[in-house]
């Protein structure tokens, strides 16, 4: 898969350059490009496909009339609750948020439209904490309640023979906190562990004197398991797809140059942290995070039955039918014209 990616980079580059802004040529009608799309992030190395697609130009360049807004969030469910209410289009999250909102609303809300980053997500603990048997008692954080980590979280602490609780307590508690916060409160001694995604592990391994107990990468088959997919609502993506097609064309041009340029990506992404956060992270905890992360249109469909059961068991989601949760359709073209091979659905959607 990563060969394949990095063969086809430059042949998409060229096409998203030949296609520039056609997706957005009559901005507004009820059947073609929307006048104004609102993309949901968050400021995490997870999501760098979106960090870079904003800082480069790739997103307004391929939207072209169309307008593009885009907003930071701090976890999944978050941005999850400002598309239900409306108020964006589509935002990058983590396979749980996307999952539960498609179950929750029978397959009405949502669609995944493409993956983007695959890695990047451990369990940190402080000094001390050396196997899973010395986490009795202990408190860990996750950035929120029902989201990718906190599902990860939950049902690894399970299959160790711990249980939590979605309201506090239990062998262990799970305190869904802001990523800032847990680091915070790790560093000052007042948590004992958090599982967080980049560039929040490297930042408490290198500045906080805690330790990576679990890699989510080595409870996955061959290390891979998708840490943010590119969702966009379904009644956007069934009136606007000219829009979605465009909002695609940047984002395949964004994961592109993000193989493409590797001792590029930390400063343009560095660049982008510190215009939305007023920081930019230290080039050792960049240099660290993007070492765990791989980049990809391919959102491991196959993995996401095994994540609803994950949740299911944590008690964070109702159990339901995923089919239909992805349309793959204008992915796979885009990437056709490049001459890039499909990306499969996994009987879960269109491709």
């Amino acid at each position: 898969m990563r060969a394949s990616i990095a063969a086809i980079g430059a042949a998409l580059a060229a096409t998203l350059l030949l296609s520039g802004c056609s997706g957005a040529a009559s901005a507004g009608s009820a059947t073609g490009p929307a006048e104004e799309l609102r993309l949901g992030y968050f400021d995490n190395l997870t999501h760098a496909p979106a960090l870079v697609g904003l800082e480069q130009g790739f997103f307004t360049d391929a939207l072209g009339e169309t307008t593009l807004n885009a907003q930071a969030f701090g976890a999944g469910p978050a941005a999850i609750e400002a598309l239900s209410a409306g108020a964006i289009d589509a935002a990058y999250v983590g396979p749980s948020p996307a999952v539960n909102t498609f179950v929750q609303s029978a397959g009405q809300s949502a669609v995944i439209v493409a993956g983007a980053t695959i890695g990047g997500a451990a369990l940190v603990v402080r000094d001390g904490i050396d196997s899973p048997a010395d986490l009795a008692g202990t408190t860990l954080a996750s950035p929120q309640l029902g989201n990718t980590q906190d599902v990860a979280l939950r049902s690894w602490l399970k299959s160790e023979g711990y249980e939590t609780s979605t309201t506090g307590g239990g062998d262990v508690t799970v305190a869904p906190t802001d990523n800032a916060r847990a680091f915070t409160l790790l560093q000052s001694g007042q948590i004992d562990g958090a599982w967080l995604p980049e560039p929040w592990v490297s930042r408490l391994v290198l500045e906080a004197d805690a330790h990576v107990l679990v890699e989510e990468a080595d409870l996955w088959p061959n290390g891979e398991f998708p840490t943010t997919v590119l969702l966009v609502g379904a009644d956007f993506n069934r009136d606007h797809p000219e829009t979605v097609r465009a909002l695609l064309e940047g984002h395949t041009a964004s994961i592109a140059w993000l193989n493409e340029h590797p001792t590029e990506a930390a400063a343009v992404i560095n660049k982008k942290l510190a215009a939305d956060t007023g920081k930019p992270l230290a080039d050792a905890v960049i240099e660290r995070a993007l070492g765990g992360l791989h980049f990809t249109n391919d959102p491991l469909a196959d993995t996401f039955s095994i994540s609803l059961q994950k949740a299911v068991a944590s008690g964070t989601a109702k159990d339901g039918d995923l089919t239909g949760l992805f349309d793959l359709t204008q992915l796979n073209g885009i990437l056709a014209a490049a001459s890039g091979a499909p990306i499969s659905a996994a009987g879960l959607g269109t491709e």
